[in-house]
């Protein structure tokens, strides 16, 4: 099930359920209400996205109301998050499926939000989308990109070339909007060529691994699997988690594996990521396709959760499409 896409006069509504509103500047907020003006939307705010306690969030109750409230009001057509976290798999034994089935509506964010808009998807077929968090819209440089994706992808059904970007940056761009490094961008890493189509299934790695074993757990037969992290996880982490990934049912029928570029301070390298695909034999037959842009760098794509994506990788070169979106 494909939400409504967006149009001019549209209210878009922002809810936190990991990270507080508190947390975003006036500053920042003022900037990311001019993009979204800029793109023909209204933002309005659910009535305890600044809640905040010790763990930065707020109670699992407020989290839950206002995602409930967002879906239910009838003049929303778009949900985005404040923030990632560490927290959203909290909700998911509480959310109310059959409202979210009954009013479907676009739902966007990325990193921990990767656990609530996985289990609306597989608990309602309602295609939800990893892209930019409300926070996002406040970058000030470099954010042309992550915008053209947001717009192909929530505005129009037209299918989409993802191409790479530019240039992309690492840095904490939240604490100096004015002193930014942009590195050019090589482009995509292809360590296993083939060619692939199937449903998308994916966001931050390590989230998504804790819906493993649950009810919200994604079927992966037939899938093209995306996944990032951050600069918490390492070679070391990586490794086990992907295995993690692997062991699960159905991995044996996944028709390709893309992957996010990391962030520095983790470590994981070309070399090393290379080294550890390497060690996968479970990863042979299918293509795998590495510094695509999404993640915890900038700029990052907007991909649906459930949608369609086609991905050829063969003698070094790389054309992947987003199908059904």
């Amino acid at each position: 099930m494909i939400p409504q896409k967006l149009k001019a006069g549209d209210e878009v509504r922002v809810i936190s359920p990991a990270t507080s509103l508190h947390v975003i500047t006036p500053d920042q907020r003022r900037l990311a209400n001019e993009r979204l003006a800029d793109l023909g939307l209204t933002v309005t705010y659910s009535a305890h996205a600044e809640e905040c306690d010790e763990f930065s969030s707020s109670s699992v109750e407020s989290r839950v109301a206002d995602l409930h409230e967002a879906f239910a009001d009838p003049n929303v057509k778009a949900i985005l998050t404040t923030l990632g976290g560490f927290n959203s798999n909290q909700m998911l034994q509480y959310l109310d499926y059959d409202l979210i089935a009954r009013n479907p509506k676009i739902f966007c964010g990325y990193s921990d939000i990767t656990a609530i808009a996985t289990a609306i998807t597989v608990k309602t077929g309602l295609i939800t989308y990893s892209g930019p968090h409300y926070s996002t819209f406040s970058m000030e440089k470099g954010f042309a990109y992550t915008l053209d994706y947001f717009r192909k992808c929530l505005f129009s059904e037209e299918p989409i070339d993802v191409t790479p970007s530019p240039d992309w940056s690492d840095d904490h761009w939240y604490l100096d909007q004015a002193n930014r490094t942009f590195i050019e961008n090589d482009g995509y890493t292809v360590l296993r060529e083939g060619h692939a189509v199937g449903k998308i299934v994916g966001g931050n790695l390590c989230t998504l691994n804790l819906l493993q074993g649950t009810a919200y757990m994604p079927s992966l037969e037939d899938t093209v699997v995306l996944v990032e992290d951050d600069n918490y996880s390492n070679p070391h982490i990586f490794d086990r988690d992907l295995q993690s990934l692997l062991h699960q049912p159905g991995f044996d029928k996944v028709k390709a594996l893309l992957i996010g570029r990391f962030q520095h301070a983790s470590g994981v390298t070309d070399a090393a990521l290379a080294a550890i695909i390497r060690s996968k034999r479970e990863l042979d037959h299918i293509p795998v396709v590495t510094n695509v842009n999404f993640g915890h760098v900038s700029p990052i794509i907007t991909f649906p959760i459930g949608g369609t994506i086609a991905v050829n990788a063969e003698n070094g070169q790389v054309a992947i499409q987003i199908q059904k979106h």
